[in-house]
């Protein structure tokens, strides 16, 4: 039996996409009407786990709410927790052993996996006998590959939320392919030098979860922090562009979170640094890149 915590869009797709091939349990916070909803004391009876939550709520549904009993546990929530700086599988590998953990990364909006459009993902796991258990559970539409680098895949989902905001700015501001191409590619440089301070891998940067997911969200309004940044760009406060957008961005959070890591390891983060500087520091996306250009 496979469980899905969470039931927004994210939750919601993946329950269409691996019902093709199993029985699905879905539960989230707030009831909501969909297919086989059940109660969280009936999801943590499954063999197979997918969470698909906002990062910044896990340490407190774990908390609060998590019994292992030996599940098998695919995280799909992509993110940095800003108040301990933990990726997701950090986390989760205070209350499950690591042999239990992976993670799924890669270019994948909600929309077109709930079309049964081709896709390709990543499950990520030091378990890798695990991972082939997860990729089985997968349909046929949605190609799925293995890796070992946990964090590296996790670093890339988190920073290429925040180089998505820095995309929708730079088109929000019409300045132009050129820029805007110029941009992608010294951020992708930006998160593998990142990442490489962690110990990850240099091809997770340049495969789906790096470059892949990254190209997807930087280039598209179906990506909730490009829409982000295209009203920043519109000198939008933030409080209102949340509150019109309805849902999680990301990159809002991760953005605090890299740039207190970025202070603590003293490494070179230009593009986050001034993104952090317009959500809340109040500098206009202008100055910011004036800033960047020096």
């Amino acid at each position: 039996m496979i469980g899905i915590v969470g039931g927004g869009k994210w939750g919601q797709a993946l329950q269409f996409a691996l019902s093709q091939k199993n029985k699905i349990l879905i539960h989230s916070r707030q009831e909501k009407n969909l297919p086989n909803f059940v109660s969280l004391e009936q999801i943590l009876k499954s063999e197979y786990l997918i969470i698909a939550i906002s990062t910044n709520a896990i340490n407190s549904w774990l908390k609060d709410n998590f019994k292992f009993n030996g599940q098998k546990i695919l995280i799909a929530s992509k993110g940095i927790d800003t108040e301990t700086g933990l990726f997701p599988s950090q986390i989760f590998s205070q209350f499950v052993p690591e042999a239990n953990i992976a993670y799924l990364s890669g270019p994948s909006f909600a929309d077109e996996v709930m079309k049964s459009l081709p896709t390709a993902l990543v499950v990520n796991s030091k378990n890798l006998i695990l991972a082939e258990e997860f990729k089985n559970l997968f349909p046929s539409f949605i190609k799925i590959y293995i890796s070992d680098d946990i964090i590296g895949s996790e670093i890339a989902g988190a920073y290429k939320n925040i180089l998505a905001i820095a995309s929708g700015i730079c088109e929000g501001l019409n300045l132009g392919n050129n820029a805007k191409a110029s941009l992608i590619a010294r951020g992708l440089v930006e998160m593998a030098r990142f990442g490489k301070k962690f110990g990850a891998t240099e091809e997770t940067f340049f495969g789906l979860s790096g470059a892949g997911d990254l190209f997807l969200t930087a280039n598209s309004t179906m990506s909730r922090n490009y829409r982000v940044g295209l009203m920043l760009a519109e000198g939008d406060n933030l409080n209102n562009i949340l509150l019109k957008l309805g849902e999680v961005a990301e990159g809002v959070k991760s953005v605090e979170a890299i740039v207190k890591i970025r202070e603590r390891e003293n490494l070179y983060t230009p593009i986050a640094d001034q993104i952090y500087n317009i959500i809340y520091k109040n500098i206009t996306p202008k100055e910011s890149l004036r800033n960047l250009l020096k």
